[in-house]
């Protein structure tokens, strides 16, 4: 069916919205299953911090052809039918690697595997979204569905810290990677009266034509530049935020055997800063709705920045105002992801959504791939350093973050000024 055939008719949405971010919530908890587990990982599995971060960087970098497969499949099947068979197989997946994930070597392939079945509950469901939403509310809902999946991210660490004293990272792992087939389940219950959209010809002979349009489209290019930026920042915070806090947990912990319990509750802290990410992607998505969409990417970007280059050298001060710090940060790294992707939907056309939103992730997650490394092999050359003080260390290492986010507000500035920006929010760029 083509999108000019499709009526939404009245009423429901905001039904259909709860139970959609549902299922997101579910298949949002193997996203945090290893950074939740890193400290004891670490250990266990006889990692370097530079190995720690390979890891999860194979996530992103499974994510982002995840993420660029689905972007296409959405556009030639439709974006239910791919979101449907996508979370089919990232249950499975997150299945595998919680029961075979053992070391490094296994946990770097069965992690990567997870990352490239994980991509289909994102784009195609923000596309499902951006077809049933006016832009009158499209940046509201699309920071419902964004904050749905922080609130995933942050069950996944809560319930993995408490899940750590009863039976390990593996019991937390069986857990946390049993939720994407909850929302499987969920997903086929909310999607049951949700017609299958075909935006591009049955032949698919424009697929590929719009990877050209799409990068040559400047506006949309300076957003998918900002929003890569953002990713180096957003996704290497999360990767680490949870080892960060667990080491100043230890740090200020009285005595040997508080260490285990001190490594959990530094896990519980990051994992309760997620909820100011939450209300960070309903606040942000709400106010570009209010102010437009470039202002609110220049405010909140800039805040992120200012918690990047000031976080790591935090490391001393009282846990209760380290975690204050965090979920600020948290918030503020989070609040304008949601209006990248609300954007991006107003300055492509409809039928080249799916691949705009495939070139971007590939952009963006390739920031994330190398961003979680870097920072974990700014570490481990710093450590190196004899007598190093452990507030340097960390230091240096969130830095990294601020660094490669840097060209984001620039990216928002140029497209600010550009006149097809008049395109988004009705007007108010």
């Amino acid at each position: 069916m083509r999108s000019e055939e499709y009526d939404l008719g009245p009423g429901g949405d905001g039904r259909w919205l709860a139970l959609f971010c549902s299922a997101r919530v579910a298949f949002s908890f193997i996203f945090t299953s290893y950074s939740a587990a890193l400290p004891l990982l670490r250990s266990d599995w006889s990692m370097s911090a530079a190995q720690a971060g390979l890891v999860q960087s194979a996530w992103h970098l499974g994510y982002l052809v995840s993420l660029f497969t689905v972007g296409f499949l959405g556009d030639r099947f439709g974006a239910k039918r791919t979101y449907l068979w996508s979370a089919v197989a990232a249950s499975v997946s997150a299945l595998v690697f919680a029961a075979g994930a053992s070391r490094f070597a296994s946990g770097i392939v069965l992690y990567g595997l997870a990352g490239l079945c994980s991509g289909g509950s994102y784009t195609p469901g923000l596309t499902l979204i951006a077809e049933r939403f006016s832009p009158a509310t499209r940046g509201r809902a699309m920071g419902v569905y964004l904050a749905a999946g922080s609130l995933g991210y942050a069950a996944s660490v809560v319930v993995s810290s408490r899940l750590f004293p009863l039976g390990g990272w593996r019991l937390a792992f069986l857990v946390t990677c049993s939720l994407p087939a909850v929302g499987l389940a969920i997903s086929l219950w909310a999607l049951r009266g949700t017609q299958n959209i075909v935006h591009a010809p049955p032949d698919g002979r424009e697929l590929w034509r719009a990877i050209p349009a799409v990068l040559s489209n400047k506006p949309a290019l300076l957003s998918m530049l900002a929003y890569t930026f953002h990713c180096w920042e957003l996704l290497g915070m999360w990767a680490w935020l949870p080892a960060y806090l667990a080491t100043a947990a230890q740090a200020s912990a009285r005595g040997i055997d508080s260490q285990g319990a001190a490594v959990g509750f530094g896990v519980l802290l990051s994992g309760l800063t997620y909820l100011t990410s939450m209300l960070g992607s309903l606040v942000g998505g709400t106010l570009s709705d209010r102010w437009g969409r470039t202002l609110t990417m220049l405010l909140f970007s800039c805040i992120s920045l200012v918690f990047s280059f000031s976080f790591g050298w935090m490391f001393g001060w009282p846990l209760i105002l380290l975690f204050i710090v965090a979920a600020c940060y948290n918030f503020a790294s989070i609040a304008d992801s949601s209006i990248y992707s609300t954007a991006l939907t107003e300055l492509v056309e409809a039928r080249s959504i799916g691949a705009a939103y495939a070139v971007r992730s590939v952009m963006g997650f390739s920031a994330g791939v190398i961003s979680p490394w870097c920072f974990g092999l700014v570490i481990d050359m710093v450590r190196e350093i004899p007598e190093a003080p452990e507030r340097l260390v960390w230091a240096l290492a969130w830095t990294t973050l601020g660094l490669g986010a840097l060209p984001s507000p620039l990216m928002s500035w140029r497209l600010r000024r550009r006149p097809e920006a008049t395109h988004m929010a009705r007007g108010r760029r």
